[in-house]
C-alpha cells in the first residue's frame, strides 16, 4: 500500500524546489495535496503536472487572511488535515554590522512568524495522529559568516518543533524539522553570499566541497526524508531534527 493512501496534505512554498518535489512524492505515495504558494504562475504549472491529486491555492504566509483562505478550502473536504509540510522560506547574507531592519523582518517575517501562522491557522483542522514538518537548515547548527539572522530564524522553527510536539504529543501529533544542507533548488541563489562574481557553477563546486558526500542534495533526496516524516514509517519519531545534509552537520 502507498506510504500516505488517503492523508490528506497542505505544503506551503510547494510551487517549486523541495516544495514541488514533495508534493510530487506525496502524491506518487496516495496523498490528496494542497499547494499553498504566493507565485501564481509556478504553482498553477506545479498543479498542471501534479494531476487531479493537488489543489492550488494562492496565498501569502505572513497574510492571516491568506492562510483562513486556505484552512477554509481544506475545511470544505471534510477530511481534516493529515500532514503540514510547512516549507516555505527565504535566504539571504548579511554580516553583523550590516543587518537591516528590512533584512531582519524579512526572514523572520517568512521563516518565522508565517510558519507559526500557517500551523496555528490550520491547527483546528489537524487530525489526530497526524504530522507536522518544519523545513529549517543545517544552517542552525553552522556559524556560517554573514548568516546569523537566516541561522537564528532556523534555530527558532528547531525550538518550535520541539515544544510543539510536547503541546501536541497527547494528540500523538508528531512534529519534527527535516534539516538540509545546500541543495540545487532555484532558491540556492539567495544562498551565494551576495558574491555577484560567484557564478551558479562556481557555487556548486564550491558548496560541494564543503560536504562530506563531495555533491549538493537533489530536491528528491529532501522530499525523501519528508515522506518519511510524513508517514507511519515515523510513527515513534517527534521533536527530532533530521539532517539531509551529506555529513554536512554531522561529520
Amino acid at each position: 500500500m502507498a506510504l500516505l493512501a488517503g492523508k490528506t496534505a497542505v505544503i506551503t512554498g510547494g510551487s517549486s524546489g523541495i516544495g514541488l518535489a514533495t508534493a510530487r512524492r506525496f502524491v506518487e505515495e496516495g496523498a490528496t495535496v494542497f499547494i499553498f504558494s504566493r507565485r501564481p504562475t509556478e504553482l498553477e504549472a506545479a498543479v498542471a503536472t501534479l494531476g487531479p491529486a493537488a489543489t492550488a491555492v494562492y496565498g501569502d504566509v505572513t497574510g492571516s487572511a491568506d492562510l483562513r483562505k486556505l484552512g477554509a478550502i481544506v475545511a470544505a473536504t471534510g477530511n481534516g488535515v493529515d500532514i503540514i509540510f510547512a516549507n516555505t522560506g527565504i535566504a539571504g547574507a548579511a554580516p553583523l554590522g550590516e543587518i537591516s531592519h528590512a533584512h531582519f523582518d524579512s526572514l523572520f517575517g517568512i521563516n518565522v512568524k508565517g510558519v507559526v501562522l500557517t500551523v496555528q491557522t490550520l491547527l483546528p483542522l489537524l487530525n489526530d495522529r497526524a504530522s507536522i514538518i518544519l523545513a529549517a537548515s543545517v544552517a542552525a547548527d553552522r556559524g556560517r559568516i554573514g548568516a546569523s539572522v537566516y541561522a537564528a530564524t532556523n534555530a527558532a522553527l528547531r525550538s518550535f518543533a520541539r515544544t510543539w510536539a510536547n503541546e501536541l504529543a497527547h494528540r500523538n501529533i508528531r512534529v519534527n524539522t527535516v534539516n538540509p544542507a545546500f541543495t540545487e533548488t532555484p532558491g540556492l541563489n539567495e544562498l551565494v553570499d551576495n558574491d555577484a562574481a560567484a557564478s551558479m557553477e562556481q557555487t556548486i563546486i564550491q558548496r560541494s566541497q564543503e560536504i562530506p558526500l563531495g555533491r549538493l542534495a537533489q530536491a528528491d533526496e529532501v522530499a525523501n526524508a519528508v515522506v518519511f516524516l510524513a508517514s507511519d514509517l515515523s510513527s515513534f519519531t517527534t521533536g527530532a531534527a533530521l539532517p539531509v545534509d551529506g555529513g554536512y552537520s554531522q561529520i
